[in-house]
């Protein structure tokens, strides 16, 4: 195997390394304030924040086209997938078009689209935002949580979705 420098560092590189450590994929939803229909976006920069007061976080390019709709609702539901939900990752992660098309969902208690198959949700509110390079870090609070479906998580690992055989 050939390794370059540890101080040989560009973007690609980067990828690829940090691609060794695999992630959970979150769909990201809300109903978009002004036209009143669901919109959303995928994302495995997901992570727990604090438990008192209960807060996550999760990061979003600046390149972003869904975000900026997003950060305008007053609440977000953040759906952690399951496996067999690869291709509505992939229909979230992608710019323009009808991100829910054939998409079934049901509301949370303020109304946020929680998606079908999703292992669990979170609903939260927008506690802050801090620019990161080319990503901001939002950080939330979390208001109604559940539990929704049994099932594997859906898995993203050196460029992949996959699944996870505990």
């Amino acid at each position: 195997m050939t390794t370059a420098s540890v101080s040989e560092m560009d973007g690609r590189r980067l990828r690829d390394v940090l691609g060794h450590f695999a992630t959970g994929v979150v769909a990201i939803t809300a109903i978009d304030p002004t036209t009143g229909l669901p919109t959303g976006l995928a994302a495995n920069s997901f992570t727990s924040v604090s438990l008192e007061p209960a807060l996550v976080a999760f990061c979003v390019a600046h390149t972003s086209t869904t975000w900026p709709t997003l950060s305008q609702a007053d609440h977000l539901c953040i759906n952690v997938l399951s496996e067999p939900q690869t291709a509505v990752c992939k229909q979230l992660a992608v710019k323009g078009g009808d991100k829910f098309a054939g998409v079934a969902w049901t509301t949370s208690p303020e109304g946020t689209p929680v998606l079908d198959g999703a292992l669990a949700w979170l609903e939260v509110s927008i506690e802050a935002e801090y620019p990161a390079g080319d990503h901001k870090i939002i950080v939330a609070r979390v208001h109604s949580l559940d539990i929704h479906h049994d099932g594997e998580p859906l898995v993203f690992y050196q460029g992949r979705y996959g699944r996870f055989d505990g």
